[in-house]
């Protein structure tokens, strides 16, 4: 996959109405954040950036030109309205080339297991896991294949193949993948109405007492 560019701008308007009016315009106005805690306000077009980030996720490294300038950067946070998904606003976060980072990578589950066709029931309770290395190094997701993940096995973080230079940060025990067994059906407790007998129905008889009569002699 081909990186991302985005063609962007620096921007000295600031203020709602100011990007109220970049909004109309078709830009986005969006900030990049850099290493040192320099943060640059740009603005971009903001159908370039809709079809850009399409498919990249967290941990991919685009590429942003400010007034052809360019920086890698990560697309840390996408602000949209609630009501019809318009993009209000970007933060970028620079990344450099000598400097370890890191970084959340997603993880993309492939395969169905022999122990789901068996009966088993798959969880998959992790998402992404946390990784250290050097942005060339760094992948966009981690595939993982539970194809021959049986039933009451598991994978765990410290199982997945990271890539040379990749580090695991996240817990290594942590479970990513894992088929149990079905649980059975219990049956339903009786409700009230069906433990209460029905009127004129005959009582169970009681341990010890005389049958049809008082128990007085």
């Amino acid at each position: 996959m081909s990186q991302v560019v985005f063609a962007a701008k620096k921007r000295t308007n600031a203020g709602s109405a100011a990007s109220r009016q970049m909004r109309r315009s078709g830009r986005v106005p969006a900030v990049i954040y850099g290493h040192s805690g320099e943060a640059i306000a740009i603005d971009l077009d903001a159908a370039e950036f809709v079809a850009g980030i399409k498919g990249i996720s967290e941990s991919t490294i685009v590429k942003v030109a400010i007034d052809g300038q360019a920086r890698d950067a990560f697309v840390k946070d996408t602000q949209r309205n609630i009501l019809d998904g318009q993009i209000l606003h970007v933060d970028f976060y620079e990344v450099e080339g000598n400097t370890v980072l890191r970084a959340r990578v997603p993880l993309l589950i492939q395969g169905n297991p022999i122990g789901v066709r068996d009966g088993g029931v798959l969880e998959t309770p992790l998402r992404d896991i946390e990784v250290e290395c050097l942005p060339k190094d760094l992948p966009e997701r981690i595939k993982v294949d539970i194809s021959n993940l049986r039933t009451n096995q598991s994978i765990h973080a410290r199982d997945l193949v990271l890539g040379d230079g990749v580090r695991l940060l996240s817990g290594a025990d942590r479970v990513v993948a894992l088929v149990k067994f079905a649980k059975e059906e219990v049956s339903a407790p009786a409700t009230e109405e069906e433990a209460t007998p029905a009127p004129g129905a005959a009582a169970a008889p009681v341990a010890g007492a005389a049958p049809g009569g008082s128990g007085k002699e």
